[in-house]
């Protein structure tokens, strides 16, 4: 004989599991999706000023360009590259010797990658990105910043400046 209070307990009876209404099969039906959908759209804010991010936009996608091609300075380059640059830093580099970066290091050790890290707008339509550029092969692990600074024009926004 089992006793009257392991007999009356949940654990002992097999049909102990409570059961969800009709109701409440309905109103999960209705707030699992409601509270998926609020979720989803909470995101991680963009605390970056709109300049930021348009002028980031520019800055990677000069540094693509030039990482993609031959980044040797040649005028040939040079001028493949002028929608990016503006008119002063292409008067600026224009004088580079040949077989050296003017956008990089300045000289003939090229990075193997770049990326685009902090922005902070130092004028009206103007901003300054920190350049991260890096080499990495069976000789080297490498990082250094470069300061490359974005204005805007009416062609809109142009690599101005490259400070190393």
């Amino acid at each position: 004989m089992i006793p009257t209070a392991q007999r009356n307990s949940q654990s002992f009876l097999p049909d102990a599991v409570p059961r969800l209404s009709a109701t409440s099969n309905w109103r999960s039906l209705i707030w699992i999706p409601a509270l998926l959908f609020v979720l989803s759209g909470c995101g991680v804010p963009n605390l970056e000023p709109p300049e930021c991010s348009a002028a980031r936009t520019a800055v990677r996608e000069f540094y693509s360009f030039h990482f993609g091609n031959e980044m040797k300075f040649s005028l040939e380059g040079l001028d493949r590259r002028k929608h990016f640059l503006s008119p002063s830093l292409i008067e600026q580099v224009g004088n580079s010797p040949e077989g050296t970066d003017p956008f990089t290091t300045g000289d003939a050790d090229l990075p193997k990658a770049f990326r685009a890290g902090e922005c902070r707008v130092v004028a009206p339509g103007r901003t300054q990105f920190d350049l991260l550029i890096f080499w990495k092969d069976d000789v080297r692990t490498e990082q250094r910043t470069l300061k490359v600074e974005a204005v805007k024009t009416e062609n809109g926004w142009l690599v101005d400046k490259i400070e190393r």
